[in-house]
């Protein structure tokens, strides 16, 4: 075949390819960029902004950045799991600093580019090591929970966790999906601050959960992508450290991009709670060959920075203390925007937005509301009603407030014609 009628063949080949969807939050970003309203409001991504309505850079993060600058370190290739001084400091803040050393031993921890990454590659492990071809996210979920699980060739369920409407979760349900599953899927669990919703389950929930996982033989990953934002840094690790309680193996999908807001630097682990150190450094090796053909190494100066402030006892508790901020900061948000919408004369209870954790608020709305907000008001929100609560300040609050209590009318008025 002459090269010519190759090229011709690739051609015809490439003129096939459709236009990918966008992605339903990224691409919203992208629309707003291009809405020319002055007072438009982005609530669709969720970034941890200040006050002032931008992302902070932390004093610690800061102060750890000059430090490293001034070392002039070197720009080599990491370990192919990241230094291990960066798994030595991770590990106490999502397994808890009284882990004992035979613990930590059978913890097989990897540094990942972003908590995506981490989770990407905990599917590769399981379905080329497990045997996993199966899993189970929960109904909602992340938005790229999903792709990132079908992606790695694993078929892709759900679990009841809340339904429309609903206010709380449906432990029933969701007890009721993960006994009815097969044994060996992949069951992936929100540690705290469920995305989108918002919604946790009650921390005495959880050894139901545990019994049932332990039961049905499934394999837990659990994605901690924002400890320290819901009840607080240690009180958000308590689902994590009541698997590692229970003896059972799992896996541990941690992102650092919002409690360090480190966002661009992609900075993650995941972590293999494995029955003792030889399994650990079995797993250990094949998480770095699945790594070796994939990233080959994470980047340097992210994972540098959080080994810097949380291997420095002053810059730990500075951390622990800003991170403390924004925690407060966002629960005042949510507090501001109940009352706001409670101000409006609509027959609603808005005291559940106080009662959801994290970055998310589950706004109830849905899609026909949501677009209303945009072409109607400027204001951005995903069509699930999720909208990103830090992004709310004292300049917009109220502005936001007025035109979701439009939507929630127009919402009853439809709902009763």
């Amino acid at each position: 075949m002459t090269r010519s009628v190759m090229q011709s063949e690739f051609k015809m080949f490439l003129s096939t390819i459709p236009m990918a969807a966008r992605d339903p939050i990224l691409g919203l970003n992208e629309q707003f960029t291009h809405d020319p309203r002055p007072d438009k409001v982005n609530l669709a991504v969720g970034v941890y902004y200040n006050e002032a309505g931008e992302i902070p850079l932390l004093d610690c993060v800061a102060e750890a950045e000059a430090s490293l600058v001034a070392s002039q370190l070197a720009r080599g290739y990491q370990p192919i799991d990241g230094p291990t001084a960066f798994q030595d400091a991770v590990l106490p803040v999502v397994f808890g600093s009284t882990a004992s050393m035979s613990e930590a031993r059978r913890i097989a921890t990897v540094q990942t580019v972003g908590g995506t990454s981490a989770l990407r590659l905990a599917a590769d492990f399981l379905r080329r090591w497990a045997g996993a071809d199966r899993a189970m996210v929960s109904a909602p979920t992340w938005d790229n929970h999903r792709g990132v699980l079908d992606g790695s060739g694993l078929y892709v369920g759900t679990y009841r966790y809340l339904s429309l409407g609903a206010e709380a979760p449906d432990l029933d349900g969701m007890l009721a999906d993960l006994s009815s599953a097969s044994p060996g899927t992949v069951v992936v669990l929100h540690a705290c601050c469920h995305n989108p919703t918002g919604y946790d389950l009650p921390a005495d929930a959880w050894s139901a959960v545990i019994e049932t996982i332990a039961r049905r033989q499934l394999i837990p990953l659990l994605d901690i992508a924002y400890q320290g934002f819901g009840d607080g840094l240690e009180e958000d690790a308590a689902v994590v450290r009541a698997f590692l309680a229970s003896g059972l193996p799992c896996l541990v999908a941690t992102s650092f991009s919002k409690n360090f807001s480190l966002y661009g630097e992609r900075v993650g682990a995941l972590s293999v709670v494995c029955p003792d150190a030889e399994y650990a450094g079995r797993v250990r090796s094949q998480l770095k060959t699945l790594i070796r053909t994939n990233y080959s190494n994470p980047p340097s100066h992210g994972g540098r920075l959080v080994t810097t402030v949380l291997s420095t006892p002053a810059l730990r508790e500075h951390w622990q203390a800003e991170l403390e901020s924004i925690r407060l900061r966002i629960l005042r948000v949510r507090q501001q925007l109940a009352a706001a919408l409670q101000s409006h004369v609509i027959d609603k209870d808005f005291s559940f937005i106080t009662r959801q954790k994290g970055m998310f608020s589950y706004s109830g709305l849905g899609v026909t509301q949501m677009q209303h907000l945009r072409e109607h008001h400027g204001i951005y929100g995903v069509d699930s009603g999720r909208i990103c609560v830090p992004a709310l300040n004292s300049r917009n609050l109220q502005q936001v407030a007025d035109a979701m209590a439009d939507a929630f009318r127009m919402q009853v008025a439809t709902m009763s014609s």
